[in-house]
């Protein structure tokens, strides 16, 4: 056979699949991706809103230019609240990139070691850890442990845990997932661990800490470590597809205001929230954005250094067996395209 009559008969194929593939891909998605793109970020959250999502917010800080401000839905759906930017929101895995840095600091001033053992500093998990003898805490910070994901256990999610102690047996006495730095697996059990750590070797709340080092120096007063230390109404709802329940009473640790995440985001990216040395440390343990997702909280914390700008959107809305996430992404995407846009223009 000729190899033009190939390669039309593969470009056939490659068209066909990709038609085909199309059906397995939720129709919103693909509506949400091929719409034009607005002119403005505010109305790329209406559109969003449209999709579906209950409440959405996005803070734009860009070099050069006041912060910009955005939300769209609701804050409070019963109520019929409407979002606002400055609601506190329950900022889920984005609180790592704040343990990260408040362990580099420690580390900076011989207080932690990167090449202890998660054996010398809990010697009561021995046994309980695989390989608790060969596990560093930079393999920790890093995800390269194979400590198991407590929310990866079977009962994570049927019989949710009642405190920290159990939320650790979920991940106790279980084989690893890998070996010791042979491969890269992301668990919220390093974290759990290394903010128990913190606590341990500088006498008091790891936050506590985080906010004498971080937030204090850095001028952050809407960042808060639990739902104790808030008004109620000041947290914006969260809300799970088919279910009634506002989700905001469940504590789920940090809160913060999108424009507090968008300052600690650009003194982590320029280097301002290190004191000298501390920054090397950080570069060599963990990552300078982060996502975060809990029942009814979803968030997207980047740094673009094209343009500058740190973006961050918060939405009210989650389904972990849809394709929520996945739309956030799309939104995100597109309001990033928007400030790239205005700026290039």
């Amino acid at each position: 056979m000729a190899k033009k009559q190939i390669k039309r008969i593969l470009r056939i194929v490659f068209i066909i699949a990709s038609i085909s593939s199309l059906w397995f891909v939720p129709w919103i998605l693909v509506k949400a991706w091929l719409l034009p793109l607005p002119d403005t970020v505010q109305e790329q959250l209406n559109e969003a809103i449209d999709h579906g999502f209950d409440g959405m917010i996005v803070y734009v800080d860009q070099a050069g230019q006041p912060p910009q401000f955005y939300a769209a839905g609701w804050h409070n759906r019963k109520k019929k609240i409407p979002a606002y930017p400055q609601a506190l929101f329950k900022i889920a895995s984005i609180n790592k990139l704040y343990v990260a840095v408040a362990a580099a600091k420690l580390v900076k001033d011989g207080r932690l070691s990167l090449d202890k053992t998660l054996a010398d500093y809990f010697p009561e998990l021995i046994g309980r850890i695989e390989n608790a003898e060969k596990i560093t805490l930079r393999m920790m910070l890093q995800h390269r442990s194979g400590i198991p994901n407590f929310v990866d256990h079977p009962d994570y999610w049927t019989k949710p845990p009642k405190n920290k102690q159990e939320t650790l047996e979920y991940a106790l006495d279980l084989p690893a997932d890998f070996e010791p730095d042979k491969d890269y697996g992301y668990s919220n059990t390093n974290y759990m661990l290394i903010a128990d750590l913190i606590d341990k070797v500088v006498g008091y709340s790891h936050f506590q800490y985080i906010k004498e080092e971080i937030l204090i120096p850095l001028g952050l007063k809407n960042t808060f470590g639990s739902l104790s230390e808030v008004n109620m109404d000041d947290v914006m709802s969260g809300y799970y597809v088919g279910v009634d329940t506002d989700f905001k009473n469940e504590e789920q640790g940090m809160l913060a205001t999108a424009e507090d995440v968008g300052l600690f985001l650009r003194a982590l990216n320029d280097g301002s929230v290190f004191n000298e040395g501390e920054k090397d440390i950080y570069s060599s343990i963990y990552v300078y954005e982060h996502t975060g997702l809990l029942v009814g909280y979803q968030s997207i914390a980047k740094y673009h250094k094209d343009i500058d700008a740190v973006v961050i959107q918060f939405n009210n809305t989650t389904n972990f067996d849809g394709y929520d996430w996945n739309l956030a992404e799309i939104i995100y995407n597109r309001v990033v395209k928007i400030v790239r846009s205005k700026t290039n223009s």
